[in-house]
């Protein structure tokens, strides 16, 4: 049994990441500005506090802290998916290091959208294109954070993760949605790459990263091809047996973001991420083809 602290872990992901964990017998505790449970800590995920006591008994560290990039990229928006990033990652660094017995492991959150839009090139850990925009600046400054400090009892790993497709969360609610209501076409030109992760094999990934303790650095957590736009929303169609989907403009989108709150390149950029590193390591996904993960997460 390992003691896993999940920093965070109160989203989408981390509950993923508790139930996977919890359910093969591990103890899993939670750092949380809101907690509400026995396995709950309360950090601001900012300041050194009460908190870093429990990385004392902690084998393996998870920090999966950000605020959600599902909103306009304001001024206000931009520094608070900033900061939240930077803060909690230079505070868990700070943390480690004042540990007598430091965690083993701290597997900490990237993104996939750290390479450039792509319709033709595979991007891998070693060879992918980082470009310069918001979003890849973002990831680029959130893994010089992670690496900066130095922890040297502790092996890190940078999660570089696609969309995570889950039952109760991720991508798969807002798409679902939209099929429902027969808007589920293609978006844009529907040739634009998804790159995406089944919510088991995200947990499974992360679990065979803790357990081959001679991995260290980034790993692209996405499947081995990704599918396009327009593949993804006839899987969904097909799955919900919806007959009809109605195709998004390019035009259609940007307005529709506006008025929703939220940015354009989530559905419009191509993300073309390969998890080369986990293949050549020996990592085998259960779910790799869209349309036979959709049926287990919808049906």
């Amino acid at each position: 049994m390992k003691t896993i602290t999940i920093a965070g872990g109160s989203g989408f992901l981390g509950q993923i990441l508790e139930r996977y964990f919890s359910k093969k017998g591990n103890k899993v505790f939670i750092l949380t500005r809101d907690p509400k449970r026995d396995n709950d800590i309360y950090w601001n995920a900012k300041d050194l506090d009460q908190w870093t006591t429990i990385l004392e008994q902690t084998d393996i560290l998870i920090n999966l802290t950000g605020k959600s990039v599902d909103c306009r990229y304001n001024e206000v928006n931009k520094k608070l998916i900033y900061d939240s990033r930077m803060d909690s990652t230079h505070a868990l660094g700070l943390a480690i290091n004042l540990c007598d017995q430091p965690p083993e492991v701290w597997l900490n959150s990237s993104t996939a959208t750290i390479y450039e839009h792509s319709l033709e090139k595979e991007m891998t850990e070693q060879n992918g294109d980082i470009g310069n925009d918001f979003s890849m600046n973002i990831a680029k400054s959130w893994e010089q954070t992670f690496y900066e400090i130095t922890n040297p009892k502790t092996r890190k790993i940078a999660l570089r993760t696609s969309i995570v497709m889950g039952k109760k969360g991720g991508a798969t609610k807002p798409l679902k949605s939209l099929v429902r209501f027969g808007l589920g076409g293609k978006q844009a030109s529907g040739n634009q790459k998804v790159s995406w992760i089944h919510e088991l094999d995200f947990a499974r990934a992360i679990e065979f990263l803790i357990e081959n303790k001679q991995l260290e650095g980034q790993f692209n957590l996405s499947v081995p091809k990704p599918t396009t736009n327009k593949t993804l929303m006839k899987g969904f169609r097909k799955v919900m047996r919806m007959p009809v989907g109605i195709s998004h403009p390019e035009w259609l989108i940007r307005l529709g973001a506006k008025l929703i709150g939220t940015e354009p390149e989530l559905v419009l950029k191509s993300r073309n991420v390969v998890p080369k590193r986990l293949l050549d390591n020996g990592f085998k996904f259960i779910h790799s083809d869209i349309e036979i993960a959709l049926d287990d997460l919808l049906n």
